[in-house]
């Protein structure tokens, strides 16, 4: 009877152990990862253009959060790395697919008691396969309005281990080890009294499936579903013989609780609400630059969790056999 309490108290200390350190990993879900839905939507420049596109994305998460709280504590950062590489081709001046390539790095420094704590991990991540079709004033003159469906694919690893031969929790695996399924559309309108501006919104919603083999096929994991909005305004003017694009954005993201074993998992999920400047130039009738920053201007967040700082993001596109078509305007 000793022999069996010892045993029981033995794996009960264990589970508030793995309990506790669970909590602490999970403060860090819901907000890291790979932006997929945040860099979707290449623009359709007519039958048989193809367009490339490559950016760096950096991700800083400092801002311990709960509710919509911020905590004075600094003694967590979570920053993620990500290079994107997309493109468009448009097969008809309506009909286009769009694929999203991503490798990603992401770490993780916990300090605590005089001790640091760092993790890092890198590898490719998962992809998106977005189908789109293109109305044109169907809402009116100059409108367009942009449908998509596609798919996540789980390329990227969701088993890697730290150097102490521990499965690394989800939020820090470079892929999600599930499909999940996508729906986008965009709509915008030039306007009449400024032919150069533009206003336009987008929306995205990420349905996510199940990791089945998640905890070397111990449990299953599912990332909450994503819904974002983003609404902004654009103009466009010519300097130095180069035609600059700024365009500003704000943008509405809500994520859904984590699940594990179909059970909701604490301190993930949220509501937030970001600024983002953009500038675009084009150097050429071919390349164009771009960047762009995001700010947190509101945030609420399930419980207590790491909250996105700043994020950051610059790259180019390349048009491949441009056809000029009358939905030049339409550029996002």
């Amino acid at each position: 009877m000793f022999l069996l309490e010892q045993k029981n108290m033995k794996y009960g200390f264990l589970l508030i152990i793995l309990l506790g350190c669970f909590k602490t990993n999970s403060q860090t879900c819901c907000s890291g990862g790979v932006p997929l839905s945040n860099n979707l939507g290449l623009p359709n420049e007519g039958k048989n253009s193809w367009i490339f596109g490559l950016n760096y994305d950096y991700n800083n998460l400092n801002t311990l959060k709960s509710g919509t709280e911020r905590l004075e504590d600094n003694s967590r950062l979570r920053i993620t790395n990500s290079i994107l590489i997309n493109t468009s081709y448009s097969f008809t001046d309506k009909f286009s697919a769009e694929l999203l390539l991503t490798w990603v790095n992401q770490t993780r420094t916990i300090r605590q008691f005089g001790n640091e704590n760092f993790t890092e991990t890198s590898g490719i991540g998962d992809a998106v396969l977005l189908f789109k079709y293109a109305i044109q004033n169907i809402l009116g003159e100059n409108t367009l309005l942009n449908l998509g469906i596609g798919t996540k694919v789980p390329l990227g690893k969701s088993d890697l281990i730290s150097k102490q031969g521990i499965q690394l929790t989800a939020d820090l695996q470079p892929g999600s080890g599930a499909f999940d399924g996508i729906g986008w559309l965009s709509l915008s309108k030039k306007l009449k009294s400024k032919p150069s501006a533009l206003i336009f919104g987008n929306l995205s919603y990420r349905l996510t499936g199940v990791n089945d083999s998640y905890l070397n096929n111990t449990s299953t994991y599912e990332f909450g579903n994503e819904l974002q909005v983003n609404l902004g305004y654009s103009d466009q003017f010519l300097l130095y013989k180069t035609l600059f694009s700024p365009k500003l954005t704000f943008k509405y993201r809500r994520a859904l609780r984590d699940k594990i074993n179909n059970n909701y998992l604490p301190n993930t999920g949220g509501e937030w609400v970001f600024v983002r400047p953009e500038l675009s130039s084009e150097i050429t009738s071919n390349i164009v630059l771009n960047s762009k920053i995001e700010l947190p201007i509101y945030s609420y967040v399930d419980g207590t969790q790491l909250s996105p700082t700043l994020r950051l993001t610059v790259g180019f596109t390349y048009k491949l056999n441009k056809k000029k078509t009358s939905t030049r305007f339409i550029k996002f």
